[in-house]
């Protein structure tokens, strides 16, 4: 059983991760290291020593993930201790947090900084495809199946809205709306939810207008305003979108080579973090942007593939939130570098600067290698009986290997 299992893995999946994050440590030392002297005053690889060491944890986290059954994740107890743990680290934020980037948004532990909101994306996505699938013979009673998950979810993205990261808390937002829909409730239900969105906003209206000074901020003001004439404010507002705009348009079809970017010595601010797509622009040209596009959209579709296939509602469900976690997140960090949509500081998956996120998503993408696992196991090696008639029972089944 064994080498039926270890043939059932993705390997490709496997080897665009891979290199995704192999890729991303190469750019995070050459974006960084000028930063790192000249801003920081520390090491030329400072940045780089603690990417690896998060890559290093990560992967490792990835091989747990990738060997435990994804339906162990369904133990109430489990989504319990979950929901409790996310909660309490978004406590911690407000009592302990520090800020960085206008955002109180991290927990100093053992030196490190550890931002709780990243780990509470996956925590949404297992307590969300937990519940639904456990809702799913009653799965159009609005009140009783779809509306409880998602008050809980817009608490939870007030949380992280407020400290403020609304660049996070929309991500959880959309994550929650793209599982909602592929739920499997009816139009109806769907179309009730719209109303209610709409009917929600309308209530909080009046409020929002006065405290409009707490939320309409200048540093708010300044991303929209950049971003909608980023050349006419270009020494203020549109600073970080034209230099964005310079480095992407003078690496041309090859780059200017690797470690040969203008752009991070200090005219590019979070060249790497947000910004790191724009110096793999300037360095390694186009080849080097299409090599990071078509692998993460490999992986993004890969995983919807991976969800259509899936014969039970909470493998599909976790697929479907950790492929969507991965395509919005990707598309805000471009949109924002790109001018298509207002910059909100949210990283490119795998390639960005960032522990928090790099162990979130190497955790994450571990358990939808699992779930994958388990696709190609029933396709090839159980017969139809085995998959389709009980569930429940090839829960069962799956866990005991």
């Amino acid at each position: 059983m064994m080498k039926k299992i270890a043939k059932s893995y993705d390997y490709s999946l496997i080897l665009a991760i891979f290199l995704l994050v192999t890729f991303g440590l190469v750019m995070v030392y050459s974006s960084s290291m000028i930063t790192a002297v000249a801003r920081f005053h520390v090491e030329s690889d400072y940045f780089f020593e603690k990417q690896v060491l998060a890559a290093i944890l990560g992967m490792i986290a990835f091989t747990g993930a990738a060997l435990i059954p994804y339906r162990a994740y369904l133990n109430s107890k489990f989504i319990k201790t979950l929901i409790f743990a996310s909660i309490l680290g978004l406590i911690c934020v407000f009592i302990f947090g520090h800020v960085a980037g206008n955002a109180q948004s991290w927990i100093k532990l053992a030196g490190r900084s550890i931002q709780p909101g990243e780990f509470v994306k996956l925590s949404v996505i297992i307590y969300l495809a937990a519940v639904y699938e456990k809702k799913q013979s009653y799965i159009n009673k609005f009140g009783a199946a779809v509306l409880p998950p998602l008050l809980f979810t817009f608490v939870i993205c007030l949380f992280v809205a407020v400290q403020p990261d609304l660049g996070t808390a929309m991500i959880i937002g959309l994550i929650a709306l793209t599982m909602v829909v592929c739920s499997g409730m009816g139009l109806i239900n769907l179309v009730k939810l719209a109303v209610l969105g709409f009917a929600g906003l309308a209530a909080m209206t009046p409020f929002l207008l006065l405290n409009h000074d707490k939320i309409i901020t200048p540093t708010r003001i300044a991303r929209f305003t950049g971003f909608m004439d980023p050349f006419k404010t270009q020494g203020t507002e549109g600073y970080q979108l034209v230099n964005s705009y310079y480095a992407i348009g003078s690496g041309g079809l090859t780059g200017l080579g690797l470690g040969q970017s203008v752009q991070k010595y200090g005219y590019l601010p979070e060249s790497h973090t947000d910004f790191i797509m724009a110096i793999i622009a300037e360095e390694t040209g186009i080849f080097g942007v299409l090599f990071v596009l078509i692998t993460l959209c490999f992986i993004i579709f890969k995983g919807f593939h991976i969800a259509r296939k899936c014969q039970d509602a909470f493998g599909t469900l976790l697929a479907v939130g950790i492929s969507s976690m991965l395509g919005i997140q990707a598309f805000i960090n471009l949109g924002g570098l790109t001018g298509l949509i207002p910059i909100t500081g949210v990283t490119l998956p795998f390639i960005s600067y960032g522990g928090s996120s790099l162990l979130l998503l190497l955790i994450s993408m571990g358990i939808l290698v699992n779930v994958s696992m388990f696709v190609n196991y029933r396709n090839n090696y159980l017969n139809d009986g085995d998959t389709v008639s009980n569930v429940t029972q090839i829960g069962k089944t799956e866990a005991s290997y």
